[in-house]
């Protein structure tokens, strides 16, 4: 958490940012971990500052904003993070603040006018901020690191990517490597959805519980989007400071151990591990 629904909603809150140009970048003094940071905050500067904002992007769970260099800006919000334009949840784990101002003749005159901000706020300081060249996102995209993006992907690329695997289907469909995110969160509500027990191989699926699994990732995915992502009980991700999303009120499985299932009304959720991870099921309804 993040996963795709909410970063693809924190991309798609920066996009008054586009045709903004970039008049500061300043990191504020926290006592808290600091997040990963490449390069550090003096380059970052030299690098970005002046240059104009032509586009934002999603990365799998990243979300990139594209500069008038060819350049890109990249935050991984990972477990706590979040970019956004609007009053950030508080002041003291606020990481970095972009200034920007407007890109027309009458700003170009006082470029130190600031009239918007890009902010990231990392609670736990674990997400990382990198500007790459586009050579390096080329090289990053060329490397495999990252598979195809969850609601780009056809089925037949899909499928392949998964079929052969020799694991449990929940905990590799959170493998970036081969479709790029999913997270736990919506892993265990794509399965839900299909009628597949977690537990069961990859290999061992036949091509119809795949296309099922492809067709409900693409509905909740979609779904969530649709609602701006899930704020759980912890209250971390929100749009803004008094601003929460609200898929969580559509979780079938997620957090919902020992209560009753809202698809069959007759088994309770029950809660496991997989590769130290908590994956939630109906017994009933995803029968093994």
């Amino acid at each position: 958490m993040p996963e795709l629904p909410e970063v693809e909603t924190m991309r798609r809150s920066l996009f008054p940012s586009i045709g903004m140009t970039i008049v500061s970048v300043n990191q504020p003094a926290s006592r808290y971990r600091p997040v990963k940071m490449e390069p550090c905050i003096d380059q970052l500067q030299e690098r970005i500052v002046n240059r104009s904002v032509v586009a934002v992007e999603r990365l799998g769970k990243r979300v990139v904003v594209c500069l008038d260099d060819g350049s890109q800006v990249l935050f991984q919000p990972k477990m706590a993070g979040l970019v956004l334009m609007d009053t950030p949840p508080n002041e003291t784990h606020l990481r970095l603040v972009i200034g920007l101002a407007l890109s027309d003749s009458a700003q170009q005159a006082s470029k130190s006018c600031v009239t918007s901000q890009i902010l990231y706020w990392d609670q736990r300081g674990l997400g990382t901020i990198q500007h790459w060249t586009a050579e390096q996102m080329k090289g990053f995209l060329e490397s495999g690191v990252l598979g195809p993006d969850a609601l780009a992907v056809d089925f037949e690329t899909f499928h392949a990517r998964f079929r052969d695997v020799s694991r449990p289907v929940k905990p590799t469909l959170l493998d970036q490597s081969r479709v790029a995110g999913i997270g736990n969160l919506y892993a265990s509500e794509i399965l839900h959805r299909s009628g597949i027990h977690p537990a069961r191989r990859c290999d061992r699926l036949s091509k119809p519980a795949w296309k099922r699994i492809f067709e409900s990732t693409r509905t909740i995915l979609l779904e969530a989007i649709e609602h701006e992502g899930s704020t759980l009980s912890d209250g971390t991700y929100r749009k803004s400071k008094d601003d929460p999303g609200g898929y969580q009120n559509s979780h079938r499985v997620y957090d919902r151990a020992d209560l009753l299932c809202l698809t069959c009304g007759q088994h309770l959720i029950v809660r496991i591990v997989q590769s130290q991870r908590s994956t939630f099921f109906c017994k009933g309804c995803q029968k093994r």
